[in-house]
């Protein structure tokens, strides 16, 4: 039992060596996500007449989060537009060298937290409807009884119904080489499935970090750890 024991020590102790692998795997999703998402809303994304358009945010995103009719109708909107736009453009860049990986997580992870309950919310969890509800990972809930599983059943069943008629007209009477040739159509449901699974990943990297040997902030701690050696020696 103990050369058991030994032997799981030691194989846990060659797994360590790659911890950094996992944080670099959400870095590397993460940070592309991030810096399109900051950039589209900002002045570089968009023709700007003066110089320092460049850094403010895009008055379509701005009214967007200012518009209470067909917006998110909050308040401050142009600051909130740039806060938003520069914390996604710079965090998302700084994720992925693995820089202040536990710092910039945090505002990126109250944006995904507000993204997801003002924007996403009314339409439920998946960002993209199943249309099988076989495969639907609500079937599993409703194995539980958990409320609204039946609920979003049934909305596959709906949008799958949907989905094939469109298909159907596609194929008598519109183009379908053309139209399929870069992929088939989907329902888009916009719920909260890509905000909670990146506020997910996000917290993984507050607690943990950018990673062991793949980031910028182990290779600092490392260094001062060295300094502070250095002088107390």
């Amino acid at each position: 039992m103990s050369t058991l024991t030994e032997k799981y020590q030691t194989f846990t102790g060659v797994l360590s060596y790659l911890s950094g692998l996992a944080p670099l795997l959400f870095r590397l999703i993460l940070a592309p996500a991030l810096i399109i998402a900051g950039y589209s809303k900002l002045g570089i994304s968009g023709d700007w007449q003066n110089w320092y358009d460049v850094f403010l945010a895009d008055p379509d995103v701005v009214a967007w989060f200012g518009n209470p009719d067909w917006g998110l109708g909050l308040p401050f909107a142009p600051l909130l537009a740039f806060l938003v736009g520069w914390i996604e453009f710079i965090g998302g860049f700084l994720i992925l060298i693995g820089l202040a990986t536990r710092i910039v997580a945090v505002p990126l992870m109250a944006i995904m937290l507000v993204a997801a309950t003002s924007v996403h919310w009314n339409n439920g969890w998946f960002a993209i409807t199943p249309t099988n509800p076989d495969t639907s990972a609500a079937l599993v809930l409703s194995w539980a009884d958990i409320e609204g599983a039946s609920e979003s059943l049934e909305n596959s069943v709906a949008a799958g119904e949907r989905l094939d008629k469109m298909r159907n007209i596609i194929e008598e009477h519109g183009y379908p080489d053309y139209l399929y040739e870069t992929g088939k159509p989907v329902i888009l449901n916009n719920g909260i499935e890509f905000s909670a699974i990146y506020f997910a990943m996000l917290l993984s990297l507050f607690l943990t970090g950018g990673g062991r040997f793949t980031s910028i902030d182990f290779f600092i701690r490392m260094l001062l750890l060295k300094l502070n050696q250095a002088r107390s020696d």
